[in-house]
């Protein structure tokens, strides 16, 4: 019961946070630090699909280091596939699965297991949500769903933001254009 108390808690807790945001980095930030600490997790990161590049961009990380976080390209389409076939994937030892790109730089970071899950918004894979642990974790089909449960609502709340910003924008162009129209009839 306790863990439930504390899945319910976690996505009480991240809802009220993220929906008082007005940027999609900080809704993947505040979602990365509050899944690190849900599944007192070594890490976690939020990263977004580059279309063009065909790689995982990173958007937001919380507990992972710069060297580890720069340790390369995550390629989209070679790598760990949560987002691209929108399946949650758990790999209970990185140094064993052929689907880790970097397993060295996973050691020397001290990850042992990850959990991964795409972040969609609309019916599309924008993204993929990571838990790094450092012990070897048997993610629980509850740990799995709570998992895909934050990045379903980090992919809507990003989206909102980006519509958000996109409204914006253009009641400022509208603004100007009107303040521009109402200049040139007071000539």
């Amino acid at each position: 019961m306790e863990k439930h108390t504390m899945y319910y808690d976690t996505i009480i807790k991240l809802t009220n946070a993220i929906s008082q945001c007005k940027d999609p980095e900080e809704v993947a930030l505040n979602t990365a630090e509050s899944v690190k600490t849900a599944f007192n997790a070594k890490g976690c990161s939020v990263f977004l699909v580059n279309r063009e590049t065909r790689e995982l961009g990173l958007v937001a990380s919380s507990g992972l280091s710069e060297e580890y976080l720069n340790k390369g390209p995550i390629h989209f389409m070679q790598t760990i596939r949560e987002a691209k076939d929108a399946v949650p994937i758990a790999i209970y030892d990185v140094m064993d699965d052929p689907r880790i790109e970097y397993p060295e730089q996973a050691k020397k970071e001290g990850i042992a297991s990850l959990l991964g899950v795409p972040v969609i918004s609309s019916n599309k894979i924008i993204g993929a949500l990571r838990v790094y642990t450092a012990e070897p974790w048997e993610f629980s089909h509850h740990d799995i769903n709570m998992a895909q449960a934050v990045a379903l609502i980090c992919g809507m709340a990003m989206e909102m933001c980006r519509m958000y910003k996109g409204y914006k924008t253009s009641i400022e162009i509208l603004k100007n254009m009107r303040d521009g129209d109402s200049y040139k009839s007071h000539k």
